[in-house]
Parts: C-alpha cells; sequence; structure tokens
C-alpha cells in the first residue's frame, strides 16, 4: 500500500493545523493490563515518551498520527458491577490524571470544548476522559454526577451487557431500550453537560435516547450497519436521524465491524467453537482456538474498507455528522493502513486522493464533534 502519497503529505499538514479528535482509545485499561488496579504502578508500566511495541498508542506516534484531542476510554468490563464498578471507574480515572501529570509537555487534560481548543494551540493533545459502559454508575445519578465533576465528558450507555436499565447491542432484549430510569440518565447527562454515547447499546435503545435527549448524542466508536450487518454498527434509519439531532457518528476501526468478509470469517469460528462447547464471546478463549483451528485463514482487513464506512456514513448522516474512533488499544489488531495511532494521515490522505475537500476533512477530524462538545456545553447551561 503505498501510503506516502500527495494526499498522504498534504493530510499530515491540515492534521497540523486542525485539531483531529478520535472518540476512543483504551490505553488506560492496556495499562492496567500490564501493571494491575493500582494507578501508579500502571502509569509507571510504559514510558510512553519511546515507542512502545506492545502498545498501539505512544507520545511519538500520537504526535505522527497529528491527534490534537483524545478521549481516553475510562473503560471498566461488565463482569465488575455495584461498588466493585465504580471502584474501578474512578481507579481508571486516576490513570488518565496521573498519565497528563507524567506527561505534562505532551498531554493536556481538557473538560471543555474551550479548553480543548487552548491545549491545541499551546501545541499539547488535549485529553478529555469518557466513561464506557454505564454499569459504572451501580444505578446512581449521584455517581454520574461525582464523574462529571471528575471530568468525564460522555458515557457510553452499556458495553456489551445490558444494564438494569439500558439494553446493549451484543446481549439479549430485556428492556426494549430504554427504562424510565434510563430516560432519566439520559436527562440527566443533558443538564450536567455529559455527553450520552451510544456505540455498544442496542438499536431500541439508540432510538430511545434520540427520542429523549434534549443535546446531541454521539456514537464514539461504531461503523456502519448497511456495509457490515455487525450488532456494533449503526443502522441507517439511526444515522439518519442525527442531522435532526446534531449528533456525530464516529467511525470506528475495529476489523470485525469493519470488515464484511471478517465478520463471515469469524462466524464461522463462531459455529466451530459452539460445537467444540467454547464460549466465542470470551476474547482469549477465542484467540487460542483460532491458533490451532484448520479452518480458513483469517483475512486481512484495510483502511479502504475503513474508507467505505466513513463515506456511507456521510451519504446518510451527513457532512456535518460523523468523526473517527479508532479503539487503538481497545483490540488485538487494526486494519492494514491503520496500525497503530500514527496512521491517521493515511486515512485523511485517501479521502483527500478521492477528491474530499480540505473543509470536509476538517469536519471529519474533529469540528463536529467539538460543535457536539459546545452544544452539549450550551444545553446544560440552559435552565
Amino acid at each position: 500500500m503505498g501510503m506516502n502519497t500527495a494526499g498522504y503529505d498534504r493530510a499530515t499538514a491540515l492534521l497540523g493545523a486542525v485539531q483531529l479528535a478520535d472518540g476512543h482509545n483504551d490505553l488506560p485499561w492496556a495499562l492496567r493490563l500490564l501493571a494491575g488496579p493500582d494507578p501508579a504502578a500502571a502509569v509507571g508500566s510504559a514510558d510512553l515518551t519511546t515507542t512502545q511495541p506492545g502498545l498501539h498508542t505512544d507520545i511519538p506516534r500520537l504526535r505522527r498520527g497529528g491527534v490534537g484531542l483524545q478521549f481516553w476510554s475510562v473503560y471498566v468490563p461488565c463482569q465488575f458491577e455495584g461498588h466493585a464498578a465504580v471502584t474501578a471507574v474512578l481507579e481508571q480515572i486516576e490513570v488518565v490524571y496521573q498519565l497528563a501529570e507524567r506527561y505534562p509537555q505532551d498531554l493536556a487534560l481538557a473538560t471543555t470544548a474551550d479548553e480543548a481548543e487552548a491545549a491545541f494551540r499551546a501545541g499539547k493533545i488535549a485529553s478529555m476522559l469518557g466513561a464506557e459502559g454505564g454499569h459504572c454508575i451501580a444505578e446512581s445519578l449521584g455517581v454520574l454526577r461525582a464523574l462529571r465533576r471528575l471530568g468525564v465528558r460522555y458515557m457510553t450507555l452499556t458495553h456489551n451487557l445490558n444494564t438494569p436499565w439500558a439494553d446493549s447491542a451484543t446481549d439479549e432484549p430485556a428492556h426494549d431500550g430504554l427504562t424510565d430510569f434510563g430516560r432519566d440518565v439520559v436527562r440527566e447527562m443533558n443538564r450536567i453537560g455529559m455527553l450520552v454515547d451510544l456505540s455498544h447499546v442496542a438499536p431500541s435503545t439508540m432510538r430511545d435516547a434520540l427520542a429523549t435527549t434534549s443535546a446531541p448524542v454521539v456514537f464514539t466508536h461504531s461503523s456502519c450497519r448497511a456495509v457490515n450487518d455487525h450488532p456494533r454498527n449503526v443502522p441507517d434509519d439511526v444515522l439518519a436521524r442525527l442531522a435532526g439531532n446534531g449528533g456525530v457518528c464516529m467511525i470506528t476501526f475495529v476489523p470485525r465491524f469493519v470488515s464484511p468478509a471478517l465478520a463471515e470469517w469469524d462466524l464461522g469460528v463462531q459455529a466451530a467453537m459452539d460445537e467444540a462447547g467454547l464460549d466465542h464471546r470470551d476474547l482469549a478463549v477465542r484467540s487460542k482456538f483460532v491458533e490451532s483451528w484448520d479452518g480458513p485463514a483469517e483475512p486481512t482487513t484495510t483502511v479502504d474498507e475503513v474508507v467505505a464506512h466513513v463515506e456511507h456514513a456521510r451519504e446518510v448522516a451527513g457532512i456535518d455528522h460523523i468523526g473517527i474512533g479508532g479503539d487503538y488499544d481497545g483490540v488485538p489488531s487494526l486494519p492494514a493502513g491503520l496500525e497503530d495511532v500514527s496512521k491517521y494521515p493515511n486515512l485523511f490522505g485517501l479521502l483527500l486522493d478521492r477528491g474530499w475537500s480540505e473543509e470536509d476533512c476538517a469536519k471529519l477530524a474533529g469540528r463536529n464533534v467539538l460543535r457536539v462538545l459546545r452544544a452539549a456545553e450550551d444545553v446544560s447551561a440552559t435552565p
């Protein structure tokens, strides 16, 4: 893949001038996996000023990739419930605070759109917090408010399993969308200026949230159902509603969500695992199974397949309602051409080569998401 085209150089220049906002990076959890739950140990486990071959993310590669605003995921797996989930989300928030303290030349914590833009002008990577998994509030609006005070700017309503108040895309339907309490959560998020993130939720939950919210929503790391029919992607009817809502779908790079060929291959893996009595949802068990499986080889996903999702989302939602959420360090591997956080210019270079204007690329890169942050701030400030 000859990536160093004229488009690549133009993309690098563009991302030097325009703030690239990525909706989702799982580095805080990747560090916890390296060193355990103590935030100081996690942050001490890798020197991010040098290239980290075991990670997708470090400061030199963020700089090469032109990342100007990173939403760091403060993720909590669904195995954590109640108080344990609240503790874990607080530990993960502390990881991000300590990262910003350890690398002050490069990372600047930001809680508002203005602060994010000021950090970018000062030559730093604006760092925002996003809580992944509504189970981390343990059904307490008080915890939700406390997370907002700590600077959390979005919450993903569910992760891979339902919460007691919202249906997940990858669990059996239990509530047909949001419960009454789930709608209260959305309204409270509007009131306190926390973005409602609809990645991971069932289409019924997406539609209920859109009907309830008075602020624009985001999908921080989802691609398009029409391009690849995976439950983690967004159906066209929901994409079409983003213009009326003002929200943004941030297209993700996760190979299983991006590539129809890979999704089909994975169904074959699942069938073989079912037959062997193994749980396909357990990623560790799955990768071990695939190593010795005699089925077809895993197909390669490419940056061109990501382009197909970006262009479809543009067509259905509109140029003002798309963004980027890579999910780096949240998946084992990424598409060819997007292997780590240094590779964003490859994607933008391809779009420029395909005739996208610099203005349209700027909207995709971060302008749309900064507008949504401001809109949520405005809704929150209105009594």
